[in-house]
């Protein structure tokens, strides 16, 4: 068996589910439990658990609870489909393509009749992993400080600019209702 700070690659085999829990870095398999990834062992006999935290700095993993920024780019009656771009304050991009799902009863904790009265295409949107296993992956911005960070006149396309709590297009002068976040305009992800 490997020892704390033994350095490992994917597959090595670092401990035995009845020895110790998988952790970060680790998965379990018929009894065996092996490094997910290329980094350093950490073994903690307090909590009985192996872990292997990259040397390397590694894509980042989509975690139920974490913020994440998307771009809507479709919205059916129940649901709006978002592209998820980065996790908010991790500067490494996420690999490939992730979408994620806003149904509708989970952008305001009050009655929302139709999405597109909320949201719209384009917006750009800070948003709550609630299930990272599903796919598209569920998120939600019914608390304050998520919504729509950045959106665009449906109209003409121009930046909607945040005045006394509302979003206003300076260029047609187009008012339209938006779930903004407490974030709104501030340009910080």
């Amino acid at each position: 068996m490997v020892e704390s700070d033994d350095f490992v690659l994917p597959g090595t085999e670092v401990g035995f589910s009845e020895e110790v829990m998988p952790g970060d870095g680790t998965y379990e398999d018929d009894g065996k439990i092996f490094a997910s990834i290329t980094g350093t062992v950490s073994l903690d006999s307090k909590e009985r658990k192996v872990t292997v935290t990259p040397k390397t700095s590694a894509p980042p993993e989509l975690k139920n609870g974490e913020i994440v920024v998307g771009v809507v780019w479709d919205i059916r009656p129940q649901v709006a489909m978002i592209d998820i771009v980065k996790i908010k304050g991790n500067e490494r991009t996420l690999p490939g393509k992730i979408s994620g799902g806003l149904h509708i009863s989970k952008i305001k904790d009050s009655y929302v009749s139709e999405i597109s009265s909320e949201i719209g295409y384009g917006d750009i949107v800070l948003a709550k992993i609630t299930n990272a296993n599903r796919k598209p992956i569920d998120l939600s911005i019914v608390d304050k400080e998520l919504g729509i960070i950045k959106s665009y006149c449906e109209r003409c396309s121009e930046p909607l600019e945040l005045k006394d709590g509302k979003v206003t297009c300076n260029d047609c002068k187009r008012t339209p209702h938006k779930k903004l976040s407490s974030e709104y305009g501030k340009g910080q992800v």
